[in-house]
């Protein structure tokens, strides 16, 4: 509408037309500030932009410049539009943390398994989870064994082994076994919900610069509406001048005091630093953060999925009693074809790497916490942790395992109920540029700290890997550290 007006009013000389759509255009855009200029004026006596852009626009056309009002409210209410957006923007973030949990939960009453909504599950109810489904709600273990992929609140890449008395998140993945859980925690009130209310309350909160710009407008627009009024009135009523010269003088200044620089400039760097973020994948909870970052002396980063690439990867593979390396990646990966672990998952990378032929398997079992059995052209194995090999005489190959395990690797040990054939160490890597990034921040005097949920072997070792690349990093664990005050 606004260049149809421009249009017939330049190009066509048609000005009456022009200003017809010019009008139009203002009376689009604008209702929505219009109607609360004037609800400000009636209901609550007060003067803020609002009024202001409407009695400019309203004196533009009056004197006949309707591309003037026009461009006023077009202009303020892109600004107003970027606002809603960065609100939409937050809204859907929100939102998808609210995913990571699942609606409905499978409850046990009168001996029954029932499914509700996770609003109706009281604290101190008996849930079932099976294997594959997420969490419903915070808990304690109660009967049964599982490893539990707590990646979504935690960031741990390597699923964690949850026995009887066990806490539980929601939003956490049972990967392989039968849990029931006692109920800790409403669902409003569970670790992912408390992690959506402080993002939602963080992302409402008001930049500084967007904040003295309301207090500001409090006595600015006031001041410029008096102050056009004295240009209005006193001369045609006190000296006798041209009453139409100052009305026209008095509308100039109500235009051109319409702080639309002021208005748009915050929403727009605001959108623009948020946008730009996320498309390279940070999330800022707020643009009050942005406007923070000139003062940063300290960047805590999360170890798993941040510093690291956020999953495991083969680093070591010893044969055993004759075993070649080959053949245990071989057998390993055979064994989790069926698994979705991801260290199953790591495992079979590597085999493809490898260019590896797996072989069939029956019998097949998952033993929830500690591995995977079956048969391999008739001869029964076993893939996991070193719980899963207790009957196997261990004792000469302690120092292995413990080498790898001090070097902060996960281990794989793989053999048969009378020998070992051999063990695969994985380990998160560090991403690419991760060092690169400590030493830059570092160069400009910036303190870097990693958070882990980690032991504090696992963290040391980590962190000299990071020393080992010319990068300084403090670590801080999460069982240990005190983050109350960050």
């Amino acid at each position: 509408m606004f260049a149809v007006g421009v249009g017939l009013d330049i190009g066509l000389q048609e000005h009456v037309l022009g200003q017809i759509a010019f009008l139009a255009a203002t009376c689009t855009v604008g209702y929505s500030i219009i109607k609360k200029g004037l609800y400000g004026v009636i209901r609550s006596h007060r003067l803020d932009m609002n009024i202001l852009i409407t009695i400019a626009a309203a004196g533009a056309f009056a004197i006949g410049h309707g591309e003037e009002g026009a461009t006023v409210m077009l202009l303020f209410r892109v600004a107003e539009f970027l606002e809603d957006y960065a609100s939409d923007r937050a809204r859907h973030e929100v939102g998808a943390l609210l995913k990571l949990t699942p609606e409905t939960a499978v409850v046990l009453r009168n001996g029954s398994e029932v499914v509700v909504h996770t609003h109706e599950v009281a604290v101190g109810e008996e849930v079932v989870v099976k294997p594959g489904e997420k969490i419903p709600l915070d808990g304690i273990v109660i009967r049964g064994q599982s490893s539990v992929n707590q990646a979504a609140p935690t960031g741990e890449s390597v699923p964690v082994v949850k026995k009887v008395d066990d806490t539980m998140f929601a939003g956490t993945l049972n990967v392989e076994g039968y849990l029931e859980l006692r109920v800790l925690k409403k669902s409003d009130e569970t670790r992912v919900s408390r992690i959506v209310q402080l993002v939602d309350e963080a992302q409402r909160k008001k930049t500084p610069t967007e904040a003295f710009i309301d207090r500001f407008s409090h006595y600015y627009t006031p001041t410029v509406i008096a102050l056009a009024a004295l240009i209005t009135v006193p001369p045609p009523l006190i000296f006798g001048l041209p009453i139409d010269e100052w009305f026209y003088k008095g509308l100039v200044l109500l235009v051109i005091s319409c702080p639309c620089a002021m208005a748009i400039s915050t929403p727009v760097s605001i959108v623009s630093g948020l946008t730009t973020a996320a498309k390279r994948g940070i999330l800022i909870k707020g643009g009050d953060v942005i406007e923070k970052l000139k003062d940063t002396r300290v960047v805590v980063f999360d170890k798993t999925g941040t510093l690291t690439e956020g999953r495991p990867a083969v680093t070591d593979v010893i044969g055993l009693n004759g075993t070649t390396e080959r053949e245990v990646v071989q057998i390993a990966a055979s064994l989790g074809v069926k698994s979705t672990h991801p260290v199953s998952e790591a495992i079979a990378q590597k085999a493809t790497e490898a260019d590896v032929t797996l072989m069939p398997v029956t019998d097949f079992k998952s033993v929830p916490g500690k591995g995977l059995t079956g048969r391999l052209n008739g001869v029964e194995f076993f893939a996991g942790n070193r719980s899963l090999s207790n009957d196997v005489n261990s004792h000469p190959l302690n120092d292995v395992f413990d080498r790898l395990e001090n070097e902060g690797k996960t281990l794989v040990v793989i053999g048969t109920v009378t020998r070992f054939s051999g063990v695969i160490g994985l380990k998160d890597r560090p991403r690419d540029k991760s060092a690169a990034t400590v030493s830059a921040l570092a160069s400009r005097g910036i303190k870097t700290v990693m958070l882990t949920g980690d032991n504090e072997r696992a963290a040391a070792l980590f962190r000299a890997s990071f020393a080992s690349m010319s990068a300084m990093l403090s670590f801080c664990l999460m069982t240990k550290c005190d983050t109350s005050k960050s």
